[in-house]
């Protein structure tokens, strides 16, 4: 399942990241890519010990936790710090499957991959995020605030600049519901559930999908 969520981010919290982003230091993205990935990974992203770096991943995190849309359908357990990265004209990062472990200490697996838009679309051409699915190729160039995300199973890349500048954040996440098609199931339920009490209220009808919801969640968590 891929999602699309509107305005992730405020207005004044992408200002405010990309202000911050534009006076930093960036530094050659193959730091961070796999050893196959750093064929393909042309970018920059933000450093490491760079002064606003916890700042703002603080900020991207908050977001997602407040947003009832992705905690319902993507189900977190654990998000990773996220990544700043920066495309200048030739940049891009071609065709490339995310790793499946991450982290130095405590690891985590990726379940769900996570990209948030933070420049204007009409600044900059190319850089679409393109992914590979069973029914071809989608290509995804959101509004700046807007969150994309996808299973980390998929091969994915990012087109090349042809003109502008296109700043991201990206981060991973390690779902309490490991299989996608799981996931899928109990957001679908669950959506379905909102909009019948929504219409209906309290019901034999709602009672019912509730238990199926609590009792598939029950069978399918990882905790």
């Amino acid at each position: 399942m891929i999602l699309c969520i509107d305005q992730g981010l405020t207005d004044e919290e992408v200002a405010l990241i990309v202000t911050q982003l534009e006076q930093a230091e960036f530094v050659d993205g193959k730091l961070t890519a796999g050893w196959h990935a750093k064929q393909v990974k042309h970018n920059t992203q933000l450093k490491n010990d760079a002064k606003p770096l916890q700042e703002l991943q603080a900020i991207v995190t908050t977001a997602l936790k407040r947003n009832r849309l992705f905690q319902t359908a993507v189900r977190p357990k654990t998000i990773r710090p996220c990544l700043f990265s920066r495309y200048e004209v030739g940049m891009y990062y071609g065709d490339h499957v995310d790793n499946a472990l991450m982290g130095d200490g405590a690891l985590m697996r990726s379940d769900v991959s996570v990209t948030v838009f933070l420049s204007d679309p009409t600044t900059y051409e190319g850089g679409e995020l393109v992914i590979d699915t069973a029914t071809g190729e989608q290509s995804f160039k959101l509004a700046a605030g807007d969150i994309v995300a996808y299973p980390s199973t998929t091969l994915h890349r990012v087109e090349p600049i042809s003109a502008g500048e296109r700043y991201a954040a990206v981060t991973w996440v390690q779902s309490l519901i490991r299989n996608v098609d799981e996931r899928e199931i109990l957001f679908e339920l669950d959506t379905a559930r909102q909009v019948l009490f929504e219409k209906h209220g309290k019901t034999p009808e709602f009672d019912l999908i509730c238990k199926s919801y609590a009792n598939l969640l029950r069978k399918w968590v990882e905790l």
